[in-house]
């Protein structure tokens, strides 16, 4: 029987869970002291974009701890889609976006998260990618397996 987790995604989730509090209070240190001199849609935007990360992060965490250490293919894709989407390109919009007068330190952080995010899209795709293939054959063999079992019998 093999084993089909991967150990770098599983590593990169481990340390992710430790990073996420530690990126969560600095973002919102930061946030609290630029946001007098940001605009009303940037103050909008970006109490949106903390709520809807936190919420997200801590079901795509928990998505891909199930998926990959009980290799279950549904929870690893959500997984792997949750990172995709949503997690993704909030990050380098936070990243990359100077109309939110971005702080050094915020963007080490952001830096940092989204080496995670990157990381572990790869690695969940070729876990996926060997998951789905090893679940195809066995259900082939299975299916082949009770084919030849109904076959009758010569003579």
């Amino acid at each position: 029987c093999e084993i089909l987790s991967s150990l770098p995604l599983q590593m990169s989730l481990y340390f992710n869970v430790y990073f996420f509090p530690f990126w969560w209070l600095i973002t919102v240190a930061i946030l609290y002291v630029k946001y007098p001199v940001l605009s009303d849609y940037y103050k909008f935007i970006l109490v949106t974009i903390m709520i809807l990360v936190s919420l997200t992060e801590l079901i795509r965490l928990y998505l891909g701890y199930v998926g990959n250490l009980l290799e279950k293919v549904p929870e690893l894709a959500g997984f792997w889609l949750l990172t995709l989407l949503p997690q993704l390109p909030i990050i380098l919009f936070l990243l990359f976006n100077e109309g939110l007068k971005i702080h050094s330190l915020e963007r080490a952080v952001h830096i940092v998260f989204a080496a995670f995010l990157s990381f572990q899209v790869v690695a969940a795709f070729f876990t996926l990618k060997r998951m789905v293939n090893t679940l195809a054959t066995r259900f082939r063999l299975t299916e082949f397996h009770r084919l030849e079992e109904q076959r009758p019998g010569p003579g």
